[in-house]
C-alpha cells in the first residue's frame, strides 16, 4: 500500500512561498545542495505524485515549460494537478488533471503509484484535502534560515500533536529536515 507523503521546504515561520507565489527566499539558502541530496533518493521511492494548480502553474512558468517541456522534472512519475479550472499541458509528459475531492481520484492515485510512495508537491491546501480525508501519512519538511513577513502557509489546517509523532530531525546544510507521521483523525 502506497504512503502519502507531503515533502516540501518552509520558512522558519511556516511559508511555503511569498505572497506571489515566489520560493525567491529558497535558492539564495547556502547549503541546499545538502539538502537537495537525500531527495534524489526521496523520488526514486515515488510512483505518483500530485500538486495544485498553483504549484503547476509556477513550475510552468519557472521553468518556461511550455516551450521547454523537456525541463518537466518528473518524466518517469505519473503527475496528477487538480484544479477546478483548465491548465496548459506539458507536451509529452503524463500530467493528469483531475477535479474533486481527494476520494473521488483515490483508486486511480494508488493505482498509478503501485507499489510506490504518493508524493504531494502543494500546496498547503491541496495537502489539508489529504489530511482532512485521512489519507495524510507523512510530513518532510525542510526548514530554511529565513522567515516572511506574510505568504502561502505550510499546511492551512490544525493538526495537533495527539495526530503527529516526530520520527527524525536531522541538520542538511543550513536546513532542518523534519519528519512527522500523521495518524489520521478518527472523524476523517
Amino acid at each position: 500500500m502506497s504512503r502519502v507523503i507531503y515533502n516540501t521546504a518552509t520558512t522558519l515561520n511556516g511559508f511555503l512561498a511569498d505572497d506571489e507565489d515566489s520560493l525567491s527566499w529558497l535558492f539564495v539558502v547556502p547549503g541546499a545542495d545538502q539538502a537537495e541530496s537525500s531527495f534524489s533518493v526521496f523520488l526514486k521511492g515515488v510512483g505518483a505524485l500530485v500538486m495544485g494548480s498553483t504549484t503547476y502553474e509556477w513550475i510552468l512558468a519557472h521553468e518556461s515549460l511550455l516551450e521547454n517541456p523537456e525541463k518537466w522534472f518528473y518524466q518517469d512519475i505519473v503527475s496528477f494537478v487538480l484544479s477546478s479550472r483548465p491548465m496548459p499541458e506539458v507536451p509529452g509528459a503524463d500530467i493528469r488533471f483531475r477535479r474533486g475531492d481527494v476520494e473521488g481520484i483515490w483508486q486511480e492515485l494508488e493505482s498509478a503509484a503501485g507499489d510506490r510512495d504518493i508524493w504531494l508537491v502543494g500546496g498547503g491546501d491541496l495537502v489539508g484535502q489529504f489530511a482532512d480525508a485521512g489519507r495524510l501519512d507523512e510530513i518532510r519538511v525542510s526548514v530554511a534560515p529565513v522567515t516572511l513577513e506574510s505568504g502561502k502557509p505550510l499546511l492551512p489546517r490544525r493538526l495537533e500533536s495527539d495526530r503527529l509523532t516526530l520520527e527524525s530531525a536531522r541538520q542538511a546544510g543550513q536546513f532542518a529536515e523534519l519528519v512527522y507521521s500523521v495518524r489520521s483523525d478518527s472523524g476523517g
